[in-house]
């Protein structure tokens, strides 16, 4: 997830709201437990304005892993990447399922997401998640090319990093790879430009699942070569 930076607190606020205040805290921890594939995941997020939308998880991602439950999506030997993951839980169960993940962020997401992972991953299977700093179309070339399964929720949604995460998609996804990606259609945001306009011109793309009540879709999306 693509974060802009938090606005400075105008000066005078301290003394109004005063620090100690609970109520004023940087950040609110809050855990929540989900089941997905016969496993009980805790996360945790930290609310707050350093994580802004980095913090919560988001409907998107808890759809995408009832897809995965549901399609009974078997990860096992694959190389996975998820993109902008949060809180990682996305990543997290791709791992439980027995795939190679790697779960990327921007840098300051990435405390909450190791966080996470050492909460649900069994210490012997820690090596098969990797977390790391991933910032779309900067340091994406770092990464490997042809990954099995790449994988976003709710990604969608800042018209300026749309270009950025083209381009990301690009050098991730190979002829055999499989996209993921979970989205609310926000009108306000354009998520539909997204998905309509700009990802066609590049890749193969089909509603895999829509969820009416949340208006959210899940598209699965390939190379061009491949379709």
């Amino acid at each position: 997830t693509n974060i802009p930076a938090p606005r400075p607190e105008p000066p005078g606020l301290e003394a109004v709201f005063p620090r100690e205040v609970g109520l004023f805290a940087d950040t609110f921890p809050e855990e929540t437990r989900y089941g997905f594939c016969g496993h009980v995941l805790t996360i945790a997020q930290h609310h707050g304005a350093r994580l802004g939308v980095a913090a919560p998880v988001w409907e998107a991602a808890l759809t995408l892993c009832k897809y995965f439950e549901k399609q009974k999506l078997n990860f096992w030997g694959k190389k996975v990447i998820e993109l902008g993951a949060g809180t990682g839980i996305v990543g997290i169960l791709a791992t439980l399922l027995g795939g190679d993940v790697t779960i990327t962020d921007l840098p300051l997401a990435l405390e909450q997401i190791q966080e996470n992972v050492h909460r649900n991953v069994p210490a012997a299977h820690l090596a098969r998640a990797r977390v790391c700093a991933l910032s779309w179309g900067l340091d994406h070339e770092e990464f490997l090319r042809d990954y099995d399964f790449i994988l976003g929720a709710d990604i969608v949604y800042l018209k300026d990093t749309y270009p950025l995460l083209i381009r990301t998609l690009r050098h991730l996804c190979g002829p055999h790879s499989t996209i993921y990606l979970s989205s609310k259609m926000r009108q306000e945001h354009s998520t539909a430009v997204f998905y309509e306009a700009l990802l066609p011109l590049h890749f193969a793309s089909e509603l895999a699942y829509r969820d009416e009540n949340e208006n959210i879709n899940i598209y699965r999306v390939t190379s061009k070569q491949n379709s």
